[in-house]
C-alpha cells in the first residue's frame, strides 16, 4: 500500500513517454526500453530524446533566461562589468549600458554611455541614441530632447523609428503638446506595429480631439483582425488598449 503513489506516478510517467514515442515518431525500440524498464527507461529516453529537444527550443532558452535573471539579477551585469574593464571598448560599454538600462539602472547607463561619446565616437548615432534611452529611463526628459537634438544634426540621414517615438513622447512629458502632436504625424507614417498610433490617439484623446482619436483606435483594431496571429501577440497590449478606449469613445 506504501508504494501506491510511487507505483502510480511511475505508470503516469511510462504512459506519457510511450505517447510522446509514437506522436513524435521516435524509433519503435524505444517503446520497449521504456515498457520494459519503466522508470530507467522513462529517464534514458528524456536525457538522450526530451533533454536536447527542450534546450534547443528558442522560447524553453528564453525561459531559462528569464529565471536565471530572476534567480540572480545582477550575474549577467557583473559579467558585462568584468568584460568592459578588460576590454575597455565602445561596444563593451554600450552592451553593459543597455544592460543595465533593461535591470532599472539607467543612471549608471548614463555615465557609460557618455563615457564613450568621445574622439572619433563624439557625435557616433547609436550611441548617442543609447544614451536618450538611458536619459529617457531616468525620466530625465528635457535632456532625451537634447540628445536627440544632437543626433538629428549631427546624423542627418540616421532614422530610427524608436528613437523618433521617444522624442515624440518626450515632448509630451515637457507640455510641448503641439510639437508632439507634429512629432507623432510624422513617427506614425513609417513606425512599425501599432504603438506610435496608439500613443497618438491618447495624446489626442486627452486634448479633446476625440474624433480623431476614435479613427486612430479604429484603425488599429481593423488591421489587427486582418493580421497574422504573430503580429496579434505582439502588439496585444495596443490593440487591447485601443478597443476599451472605442468603448470608451462611444458611449
Amino acid at each position: 500500500m506504501r508504494n501506491e503513489p510511487l507505483f502510480y506516478l511511475s505508470l503516469i510517467i511510462q504512459i506519457f513517454m510511450l505517447v510522446h514515442v509514437f506522436r513524435t515518431r521516435r524509433p519503435i525500440y524505444w517503446a520497449f526500453i521504456i515498457f520494459f524498464t519503466p522508470l530507467l527507461g522513462s529517464l534514458i529516453y528524456f536525457i538522450v530524446e526530451l533533454l536536447p529537444e527542450i534546450m534547443g527550443n528558442p522560447k524553453t532558452k528564453k525561459t531559462f533566461r528569464g529565471i536565471r535573471k530572476s534567480v540572480n539579477p545582477g550575474a549577467n551585469i557583473q559579467k558585462l562589468e568584468k568584460t568592459h574593464k578588460l576590454s575597455g571598448s565602445v561596444d563593451a560599454a554600450r552592451h553593459l549600458a543597455k544592460t543595465l538600462i533593461e535591470n532599472n539602472r539607467a543612471e549608471e547607463a548614463i555615465k557609460h554611455y557618455k563615457s564613450t561619446l568621445k574622439g572619433i565616437y563624439a557625435d557616433d548615432p547609436d550611441l548617442l541614441l543609447g544614451l536618450a534611452e538611458a536619459e529617457f529611463a531616468n525620466q530625465e526628459y528635457e535632456k532625451t530632447i537634447k540628445t536627440l537634438d544632437k543626433l538629428r544634426v549631427k546624423n542627418p540621414s540616421y532614422r530610427s523609428a524608436s528613437g523618433h517615438l521617444m522624442y515624440a513622447r518626450s515632448l509630451v512629458y515637457c507640455n510641448a503638446t503641439e510639437t508632439a502632436k507634429e512629432e507623432y504625424e510624422s513617427v506614425i507614417t513609417y513606425f512599425s506595429g501599432a504603438e506610435a498610433r496608439c500613443r497618438y490617439a491618447e495624446l489626442l484623446e486627452t486634448t479633446g480631439a476625440c474624433d480623431e482619436a476614435l479613427e486612430l483606435y479604429t484603425e488599429i483594431v481593423n488591421e489587427a483582425d486582418l493580421a497574422p496571429q504573430h503580429y496579434n501577440k505582439t502588439q496585444k497590449m495596443w490593440v487591447v488598449k485601443s478597443k476599451e478606449a472605442i468603448k470608451r469613445l462611444s458611449k
